[in-house]
């Protein structure tokens, strides 16, 4: 909207002359009270209920019931977990040992064995961080490049139907040749009547957001008479007409509610592809981190399993050079059997390492590691392991104002609204009113009639109201009734949503808790496992006991740590990835990795006048955030 001092006064008294001014003051005082009236509504429909009021209700309502306990403890909680690995009473020089022993700690500079690659050569291998596989995700992936376009598919929607309301440049012409027989009073017989006539109509025609039509046209008629024994004055004639008309509806259509429905869900559905792309880029950094840990999971596992598989040959090579004494060709049978299954789980270790680089490939879509390439992924960050904060009801107002599936039902709540205003309006009678103002003029010259249009010479008045009512109005109050059940299935459908973000926010912090504990516990248990084989070890070093009984024992506590690992390891990334998932339940997942969400908004290039000034087309309706802060 421009200011006042922007715009440029319309003197009309200068324009016309004074006979033209008054000459328009019928149809302007009729366009000025329709326009007043819908300037002090704000173009909006006579008849609006408590459609908003209750919109707003039912929205804050819905939240404020999934608030209400959280609010009464808005304290905020820090993860705990006991220290499990002190209750083990292990003395601090011998800890150093079992760290050193087994645990993520002892696999730094290990190579891993991952064999040739799909063309037999050696494995290639590039280090990447956690940023930059989402960075590359957010910029590369083709799931985004698609849900990217959507907003501008909308945008153009949104110009197209705001265009409705655009000038519209109008014009015909047409030629007639008419030879036509005329009957006479007297014995003559029959005369002939020859015309003919071209005839030019041009004018401006601009669509009013009240529902109506605002009309401005001129219309040139040049006409060439040739009839028996009558003369025509003049001929040929040249007849103009300048017309101002406006037609308005008076019940049935009227209002800015009714008339700027398509634009406004135009416009709902525009904020609703932005929606849908913030919560595919959400999923996206989502998918990103898990395919992220889940690569640092393989990793680890197949170190694991390579180290299992190591010192299980060592006790196999021991067996085998104790068979001429004690062991058995059953016992030396049973460790190979345990050993190949060790070096079967080293190969299916390194085929779910390249399937994990392959999907976090996948993912980034990077142009320098692409799918097609044999180059492997591994990750250069480890897992963190710290205690994080957090408040139950910080984060679910989190998830009510940042999470793109609540502005959606919010969006489908209000396009069901704007439709049932659209159908109420529908059950009323049509009234409409035309209000029409002509000047004409009539010469031989083509100057002529333009000059008595401007002297005002011959004006003509038109008012008139046109009324129509279906009996019965079955099929308006069908669609009534339709558009009422639609908002009601909105509104449950929105308060099924913040159910569910509501659990979801729930469920995550929940995983956050469980992992973080269970940190601890596995690594706990890692250490008792790894004291477990070194106390063995140190029997076997100082009693000297290498019977195949205890390498058999040693074999199994090998099985046993290297689980304890995998549990450890899978704690830890299971962790990490549930705090990648509670900021993805919270809608903060873009924030937290430093991530500009900006979509531009299509800009409608209108012109305005003081004749017909810019009404805002957007209904001053609160916000989601503003509803959910109410």
């Amino acid at each position: 909207m421009m200011t006042h001092k922007d715009r440029r006064s319309v003197n009309l008294q200068s324009a016309f002359p004074r006979r033209i001014e008054s000459a328009l003051a019928g149809v302007l005082v009729v366009a000025g009270a329709v326009g007043g009236t819908l300037w002090a509504t704000g173009c909006a429909s006579p008849f609006e209920d408590k459609q908003d009021r209750d919109l707003r209700r039912a929205v804050r309502l819905s939240s404020e019931r999934e608030l209400a306990e959280a609010r009464e403890s808005p304290e905020v909680q820090r993860v705990v977990r006991e220290n499990r690995v002190e209750r083990l009473n292990i003395k601090a020089e011998i800890l150093r040992q079992l760290e050193d022993m087994a645990g993520p700690a002892s696999y730094a500079g290990i190579e891993l064995p991952l064999g040739p690659d799909l063309y037999g050569k050696a494995q290639k291998v590039v280090r990447v961080t956690l940023e930059r596989a989402v960075k590359g995700a957010v910029q590369n992936n083709l799931n985004v490049e698609f849900a990217r376009l959507a907003p501008a598919v909308s945008q153009q929607q949104y110009v197209a139907a705001d265009a409705a309301f655009d000038w519209v440049l109008f014009a015909t012409t047409q030629f007639n040749s008419t030879n036509q027989p005329r009957t006479q009073t007297s014995l003559s017989g029959i005369t002939t009547d020859e015309r003919e006539i071209w005839d030019t109509t041009v004018g401006l025609r601009k669509p009013l957001i009240a529902g109506g039509t605002f009309t401005v046209q001129s219309e040139f008629q040049n006409t060439a008479t040739k009839t028996d024994n009558l003369t025509v004055t003049p001929n040929p004639s040249r007849e103009a007409n300048f017309v101002i008309q406006l037609d308005q509806p008076l019940l049935r259509g009227f209002g800015s509610d009714n008339a700027l429905s398509q634009v406004r869900l135009a416009r709902n559905a525009e904020l609703d592809a932005i929606a849908q792309l913030k919560s595919t880029l959400l999923q996206n950094v989502n998918d990103t981190e898990a395919a992220y840990w889940t690569l640092v999971r393989a990793r680890w596992d197949l170190a694991i399993l390579q180290r299992l598989f190591g010192k299980g040959e060592e006790v196999l090579g021991t067996l085998r050079s104790r068979k001429e004494y004690d062991a058995r060709p059953a016992t030396i049978s049973n460790a190979s059997s345990a050993v190949e299954s060790r070096r079967a789980d080293v190969i299916r270790g390194q085929r779910v390492l390249r399937d994990a680089s392959d999907r976090l490939k996948v993912l980034m879509n990077d142009p320098e590691f692409p799918v097609g390439s044999e180059t492997l992924i591994l990750p250069a960050d480890g897992p963190i392991d710290q205690a994080v904060e957090f408040s139950l009801v910080d984060a679910v107002n989190s998830a009510l104002t940042g999470r793109p599936e609540i502005q959606r039902a919010l969006l489908s709540l209000d396009n069901t609204s704007i439709r049932q205003i659209v159908a109420d309006n529908g059950r009323m009678p049509r009234l409409d009113l035309r209000a029409l103002t002509r000047f004409n003029g009539l010469g031989e010259h083509v100057g002529t009639p333009y000059s008595q249009i401007g002297e005002a010479r011959f004006v003509d008045y038109q008012i008139g109201l046109n009324f129509e009512q279906p009996l019965g109005n079955r099929a308006a109050e069908s669609l009534y009734r339709q558009r009422r059940l639609e908002r009601m299935q909105a509104t449950i459908a929105y308060r099924n949503t913040i159910q569910g973000v509501v659990a979801d926010v729930k469920t995550s912090l929940r995983d956050v808790q469980a992992n973080y504990i269970l940190i601890d516990a596995t690594r706990s248990s890692r250490i008792a496992a790894a004291e477990d084989l070194r106390t063995l070890q140190v029997e076997q070093e100082t009693i000297g006991t290498l019977s195949p009984e205890n390498l058999n024992l040693k074999l199994q506590r090998q099985q046993a740590l290297a689980a304890a690992e995998q549990q450890e390891i899978s704690a830890l990334v299971d962790y990490n990835t549930a705090l990648a998932r509670l900021y993805t339940a919270t809608g903060t997942a873009l924030q937290r990795n430093k991530i500009q969400f900006s979509v531009p908004n299509a800009r409608v290039d209108r012109r305005t006048s003081d004749l017909f000034p810019d009404f805002p087309l957007e209904p001053e309706r609160p916000t989601a955030e503003e509803i959910l802060r109410r």
